[in-house]
């Protein structure tokens, strides 16, 4: 019984560490779009500045 009860343990865990690693996943890549936009953004102010 206690072989089973660690398990289900372990494999929570694992599930739960595995939703983080994507959340962040997920989150690096919005902040990248953003950051591309925003770059970009600054490119065209740029060239309209010149």
């Amino acid at each position: 019984m206690s072989n089973n009860n660690e398990y289900l343990v372990r494999a929570e865990r694992s599930a739960r560490l595995e939703d983080a690693r994507q959340w962040r996943e997920a989150r690096a890549h919005r902040l990248s779009r953003k950051a591309e936009r925003a770059a970009q953004r600054a490119r065209v102010a740029l060239a309209r500045s010149l």
